[in-house]
């Protein structure tokens, strides 16, 4: 007989979902924000994010882990935190210019660019339905390539650098928030010198209440996602978690086309279904296989 499938976390799905939710939703935030230039954003939140970040780490922690990090893994994360500040500063901008789509085809094509880097970096073999993937997604980029005429360079770039901060994150000992909190820390002084650089101290000048309160809550909004993704990451296997990341850049996607109404158009129409295509296949056969039980 066969063995009963597992039943899923549901409290797990439920906070893996939230957190997927809230990524894919970030667009109208950002929208929002319009009125705040992008690096300035990405300042800001990494201020406020270190200021909720640094308990958070301290209590999931407590204890359990050294307080000090290593100097290999502050290395590590100074890479991580460069990387990361590049792929905000171009997901904000790609937003806030109506490039909302093409930034959602940068998180499509993330798994892939993980499985690509992992093969060129690490060594990892890739099955021959990975491999055909992956060269599917690259047809689907040379069709908006060809008929566009031009690059999709913001989707490329954001798939890239978020694919080499998972390789670092891959890398490293320490867990997702620890990480972060480092990373964040390492970017805040940065981000303290760009502010007082070009306003001074007068980081809220011109911003009324509203954006104030919104510049304000960069820091919740950083870790209620990342809070929800640990408790996921925790419950739920991978194939799983794996299978629910695709909520946030379809979600990006639906902002983009049918809230902000960016043109679609017949070529990234085709390019897409053909990177949706890359994607089934690959979750498809990347899925663990069950053994088989003798009766």
């Amino acid at each position: 007989m066969m063995p009963a499938k597992p039943a899923i976390d549901a409290r797990g799905a439920a906070a893996a979902c939230g957190a997927f939710v809230l990524w894919g939703l970030l667009p109208i935030y950002w929208k929002t924000l319009g009125q705040v230039s992008p690096p300035d954003l990405i300042a800001h939140r990494a201020v406020w994010s270190l200021l909720v970040l640094l308990p958070l780490a301290w209590w999931l922690a407590r204890g359990s882990a050294p307080l000090w990090p290593t100097a290999a893994a502050v290395r590590a994360h100074a890479v991580a935190a460069l990387l990361l500040s590049c792929n905000w500063l171009l997901y904000v901008w790609a937003t806030l210019n109506e490039r909302i789509i093409e930034a959602s085809l940068g998180y499509f094509l993330n798994p892939l660019a993980n499985v690509l880097l992992g093969a060129l970096v690490l060594g990892e073999r890739l099955s021959r339905p990975q491999t055909l993937a992956v060269m599917l997604a690259a047809v689907g980029v040379a069709v908006q390539v060809v008929a566009l005429g031009q690059l999709p360079w913001v989707a490329l770039a954001l798939a890239v650098t978020f694919a080499c901060y998972g390789l670092v994150g891959k890398l490293s000992p320490l867990d997702s928030v620890r990480g972060l909190t480092l990373e964040t820390a390492i970017a805040f002084p940065v981000a303290l010198g760009w502010l007082w650089w070009h306003s001074g101290w007068r980081w809220f000048e011109g911003m009324d209440g509203a954006t104030t309160g919104l510049v304000l809550a960069l820091g919740a909004v950083t870790a209620a996602p990342l809070l929800l993704f640990g408790i996921g990451a925790r419950r739920l296997p991978l194939a799983t978690l794996g299978l629910l990341q695709f909520i946030a850049p379809t979600l990006q996607f639906l902002c983009g086309w049918l809230l902000y109404g960016e043109p679609l158009g017949l070529a990234r129409t085709i390019s897409f279904v053909i990177i949706w295509t890359a994607l089934g296949l690959f979750i498809r056969h990347s899925r663990p296989q069950r053994p088989r039980v003798r009766p």
